[in-house]
């Protein structure tokens, strides 16, 4: 049987970081790390699938905090690293539209923003129309803007740079699966499908849709789950340049949508009643993107009227059943376990402070730079919902 310090598993930007952070630390020198990742090409893995979303706009200080981490850290990469550290950060904002039962709901979730540091401004109809004039707000009570610090990046590339790096500092990558986890009241040992055993000192569940299922081996209980959510890619070539330089924006009823070049992405997740099976992600159901997402497209940004579906992706969320937020640290009983996971829709940016958190932890025992105590396992043993508000 071989040995290993720490075994992580989920080589996506959640599992990279984790790996980046621990071995970047000094306290861990000469420890041996091991990153398990079954698919070698990632075309699977949720970080690869992700429209790349970086936001404040959270009602979750947490998730406030996390998402600064990201930014800090991408803003970092782009000034003192090379040019090859881009990570295409583009810094356009977010729009988050609320109907007017909802603004009272949304002028306290910008003043949370506000306190904890994002430039978040709450704008009534007549300044939404004055600032994007592509905008119908009739039926519009407000928005919030994050007029900097938010926009969308390039997940794949961070997860790349922080793995390469990781792996630069002695990281072990294996292409492989874990296929048993042997422990009682701690982790031991895990069977890799290739065949080796290894025994682990510390083990972290970055498994991402799958974290529920890793979870199991080890008999333990995650409501995390794969749910299916499409990406429809979209030319207008009436769209104004103002629209094609604009934020990335959230519709009252869900639709998103977003520029890309000279196109646009957009999506909405389903109602739960309307859940797709999550598999086969080369399926695609364009009759959702008739249904549910162009017409409130149209009506939202009158030029969206006429628009033409050039492509689409799917991609899996690790979704939370309990309360769509991450769960991030020990199991109480099995204490070497970690889990990092369930982000349901928010691990692309904020996987990076969930990996410091995770290696602070291993180091530690401790969270150093953000606490993440509410995000643990305790509230998923209870049955005690920590809910965000805010997600798309």
């Amino acid at each position: 049987m071989e040995n290993a310090d720490v075994v992580i598993v989920g080589g996506g930007i959640v599992g990279s970081a984790v790996a980046y952070f621990l071995s970047g630390d000094s306290a861990l020198a000469d420890r041996r790390i091991v990153l398990v990742e079954r698919d070698p090409s990632y075309a699977q893995a949720s970080t690869a699938r992700s429209a790349g979303g970086l936001r404040q706009q959270f009602s979750t200080p947490e998730n406030i905090a996390m998402s600064q981490f990201t930014l800090s850290l991408i803003r970092a990469l782009t000034t003192t690293f090379s040019p090859e550290a881009d990570v295409g950060f583009r810094e356009q904002g977010y729009l988050i539209l609320a109907a007017e039962d909802s603004v009272k709901l949304l002028s306290e979730n910008v003043a949370l923003q506000r306190l904890h540091g994002a430039n978040t401004v709450l704008l009534d109809a007549t300044k939404l129309s004055g600032r994007f004039p592509w905008l119908a707000t009739e039926d519009v009570g407000a928005g919030a803007f994050g007029a900097s610090g938010e926009g969308w990046f390039d997940p794949p590339s961070l997860a790349s740079l922080l793995r390469n790096a990781a792996r630069a500092r002695g990281v072990l990558l294996l292409h492989d699966e874990v296929t048993r986890i042997d422990a009682s009241t701690r982790v031991e040992a895990v069977q890799l499908a290739s065949g080796p055993r290894l025994a682990c000192q510390a083990f972290v569940d970055a498994a991402g849709p799958w974290a529920g299922e890793l979870a199991a081996l080890a008999g333990l209980a995650l409501p995390v789950e794969p749910r299916k959510r499409f990406v429809y890619v979209i030319d207008c070539r009436e769209a104004p340049e103002a629209l094609r330089h604009g934020p990335l924006t959230v519709d009252p009823s869900g639709v998103w949508f977003r520029p890309e070049g000279r196109l646009f992405l957009c999506g909405k997740s389903p109602e739960e009643e309307e859940e797709p099976p999550a598999v086969d992600l080369d399926q695609i159901d364009y009759d959702f993107f008739d249904s549910n997402v162009w017409p409130r497209l149209a009506a939202r940004v009158p030029v969206f009227e006429s628009v033409k579906v050039v492509n689409a992706w799917t991609g899996f969320y690790d979704y939370n059943t309990l309360d769509q937020n991450a769960v991030i640290g020990p199991h109480p009983d099995l204490a070497n376990f970690y889990f990092a996971c369930g982000f349901s829709g928010h691990g692309a940016q904020q996987g990076a402070a969930a990996g410091r958190a995770i290696a602070e932890l291993i180091t530690y025992d401790a969270f150093c730079t953000i606490d993440l105590s509410r995000f643990g396992y305790a509230r998923i043993a209870e049955g005690r919902p920590l809910p965000e508000q805010n997600v798309i």
